[in-house]
């Protein structure tokens, strides 16, 4: 009777290592995700050691719960308000622009999430230190789709279709108590001698417009162009469009459009309505961006009828306490 126990147990514990074995080989499995270059990739299924070119990886993880291994910076030394500080412990890999391939190879990442124009001419070059994912990350519609997509390979689904729903629900809640018949004549650009000024499509320029502002750039007139999200606005033009509001990216310091006599007539310098925008509203695709960029919009556009929000105080609310 024992020898036949022990023969049973030994053929249980047989079968149980093969087709857990089995399990577990399917479980590790790739998993074949198509970017915005149009390319197959395969991905770990769980990838555990992720690294963001830009903040939107950042952004995704953290109000999923979850930190990435290394990310990039906008501008060296400046920890974006939006993201409470919380990449000032990231390994650093260089500016978003132009990634340390060195420096991402040393954080060894098993997945590599980027902006597709700041890395498509070396993906070769990132593809060998990991599987990478390029995204647009420019348009309106770019942002709950890679939201989706990127939440769903790290185990997160459900809450990326909740932040979704609930920024879908605040931007109309924000968009329904905006006065009425007021559209306020905006101009979202990156300061130059002619400014890069971008069309309703931007991310940022499509809450502004979803919020009754009226765009200067207007719509893409050729939506079908690669890359084709804004367009570059003399000083002349800038004057006969006369915008009311003008938000400029906050890159630095150079700004020559400043020495032009023309930019002290526009309307919103002699009214003081020049917003220097943070990082948030240069990458304003991810969940907590997005909804810091929306509650910004608001009181920039109507300063009267919303208040201006506290942007760690609203970043708090999305990023939990301790993240893995």
């Amino acid at each position: 009777m024992l020898f036949r126990a022990i023969t049973i147990l030994l053929k249980a514990s047989l079968l149980s290592l093969l087709f857990g074995g089995a399990v577990l080989a399917e479980e590790a499995k790739p998993i074949a995700i198509t970017d915005d270059r149009g390319i197959k990739v395969d991905v770990p299924a769980t990838p555990k050691r992720v690294a963001a070119i830009s903040y939107f990886g950042v952004d995704l993880m953290l109000a999923l719960g979850l930190k990435p291994i290394a990310t990039t910076y906008m501008v060296k030394g400046r920890e974006p308000d939006f993201l409470l500080g919380r990449t000032g412990d990231l390994p650093q890999i260089g500016q978003r622009a132009k990634p340390n391939l060195e420096l991402l190879a040393e954080a060894k990442p098993d997945l590599i999430v980027a902006m597709r124009r700041y890395t498509e001419g070396n993906a070769a070059q990132y593809q060998k230190i990991a599987p990478y994912l390029a995204y647009n990350l420019e348009l309106y519609d770019d942002s709950d789709r890679t939201i989706l997509q990127l939440a769903t390979l790290l185990g997160k689904k459900e809450r990326a279709e909740q932040l979704n729903a609930e920024f879908k629900q605040d931007l109309a809640a924000f968009a329904a108590k905006a006065p009425k018949g007021v559209h306020p004549r905006f101009q979202v650009m990156w300061a130059g001698d002619a400014p890069w000024t971008f069309y309703n499509e931007n991310m940022t320029a499509a809450i502004l417009t979803a919020l009754g502002g009226e765009n200067i750039a207007g719509n893409n007139p050729a939506p079908y162009k690669v890359d084709n999200f804004g367009v570059e606005m003399s000083l002349e033009t800038m004057l006969e469009k006369d915008p009311e509001v003008i938000f400029v990216y906050d890159y630095g310091p150079d700004r020559p459009n400043e020495n032009n006599p023309i930019w002290s007539s526009l309307s919103a310098v002699k009214n003081g309505r020049v917003y220097y925008v943070g990082d948030q509203w240069v990458e304003a695709h991810g969940p907590i961006a997005r909804e810091v960029v929306l509650r910004e919009a608001a009181h920039y556009l109507y300063p009267d009828v919303f208040p201006k929000p506290d942007v760690k105080a609203e970043a708090a609310k999305l990023i939990p306490a301790a993240p893995k």
